[in-house]
């Protein structure tokens, strides 16, 4: 048995490898360069193209580029009309913006709770913690697998709630055949480094409801508008002249983050195949070890994985946590925790959340760790991970 590289034996490979890492090759730089020597740095021609860009990839109507994938949640609360006294439903096993998103609109977030298998939000838990103030329904793609789109669109048409789906993790995968960012009332995405493409931060909301598309425009340019048909004070008096509206905020994204997401769009399908082979080869491995348990996955999904979860059979081992995670990075590889459950944290216990409320996903917390996963990963890279997490298996099995 090799000895262990935390208890002094040698470590499985030199350099160290994160759980997830940009590729931004010399298109991209050159994008961002040629905006850069042009007019426009911010609110200018890549935006746009940025926003056709997605609406052709996806089929949706509609797509607005905002900031980050945080205030792509804000404003599509906002244009749901979410406010004070009422309800959100989302997940606790997410970042904390998809439950922050109904606090920042004086909305109280309401946790569901995951199912086991997929570690997705369970749509009978949905309806259970439906009241007469749910008011929509935030549900999280995550590690980039489709939520169960039709059940949670038929809970959502018999209680006419709002569907808004973040899809943080979940760009290119598809849903029935049809790409995810097409199919909720609306759609975030992300574009933080870590996921499958980026603009160094950026976000995105789509939808095909065109009164949502408007006040998402509204929302993320300081309810501001030169468009006559929506003014409602003095005569227009020429072309500079506007009117805000509505109460926004400045969640505009510049126009050479714009530039570098258009260029990672024509790498995606690239990018997705290439974390597909090395879900593959991981499930391959992993799904026969008895000491991990690998992430089910619904048959409606054709997913491109943001992150690749191990959740550990921790009857079969005779460590914590705590200690595989220790002893995985002292191999070199540095793996993450996707997530503390939101209501965990102190603010949201200060907010009168207390422990316990999803069984489900507190089990499924304690045992995940993210193992790397992303496209630039060499073959070599993908069985060194394999190796190290085989190793650390071994050494602590019972």
């Amino acid at each position: 048995m090799e000895k262990l590289a935390i208890q002094g034996g040698y470590p499985v490979r030199g350099g160290k490898i994160y759980y997830g890492r940009q590729w931004i090759d010399e298109e991209d730089i050159q994008a961002v360069a040629k905006v850069l020597r042009s007019d426009f740095v911010t609110c200018g021609p890549k935006v746009d193209e940025m926003e056709r860009t997605l609406e052709k990839y996806t089929g949706a109507k509609y797509a607005v580029a905002v900031s980050n994938g945080t205030a792509a949640l804000h404003c599509a609360c906002i244009a749901a009309g979410i406010g004070a006294g009422d309800e959100v439903i989302t997940t606790p096993i997410t970042f904390a913006a998809s439950a922050n998103c109904a606090l920042y609109c004086g909305a109280k977030p309401v946790f569901a709770d995951i199912n086991p298998e997929t570690y997705n939000i369970d749509p009978e838990s949905i309806r259970a913690h439906i009241t007469d103030k749910t008011k929509a329904i935030v549900a999280v793609d995550f590690t980039g697998q489709s939520v169960e789109n039709d059940e949670i669109r038929a809970i959502c048409d018999e209680y006419n709630l709002i569907f808004i789906e973040d899809a943080a993790h979940a760009i290119a995968t598809k849903y029935k055949g049809k790409q995810v960012g097409s199919l909720a009332d609306m759609t975030c995405f992300s574009f933080h480094p870590v996921k499958t493409i980026t603009g160094g931060e950026g976000g995105a909301v789509l939808t095909n409801n065109e009164v949502f598309y408007q006040k998402l425009v509204l929302a993320h340019t300081h309810g501001i508008t030169h468009d006559e048909s929506m003014m409602e004070g003095a005569p227009h008096e020429g072309s500079w002249y506007y009117e805000e509206i509505s109460l926004g905020y400045n969640y505009r994204i510049t126009d050479f983050q714009a530039a570098l997401i258009v260029s990672q769009m024509s790498k995606l399908d690239k990018f997705a195949a290439r974390r597909k082979e090395i879900v593959k080869r991981y499930d391959e491995v992993f799904s026969k070890l008895p000491e991990i348990i690998v992430q089910k996955e619904i048959p409606e999904s054709d997913t491109c994985r943001h992150l690749y979860i191990i959740r550990l059979n921790l009857d079969k081992l005779k460590c914590s946590r705590r200690e595989f995670f220790d002893a995985m990075s002292a191999e070199n590889i540095q793996c993450q925790i996707h997530y503390v459950p939101v209501y965990w944290f102190p603010y949201y216990q200060h907010l009168g959340y207390e422990k316990g409320i999803c069984p489900n996903a507190e089990e499924v917390y304690k045992a995940i760790m993210s193992i790397p996963l992303y496209p630039a990963m060499s073959d070599q890279d993908v069985e060194d991970v394999i190796h190290s997490v085989k190793k650390v298996v071994n050494n602590y099995k019972k």
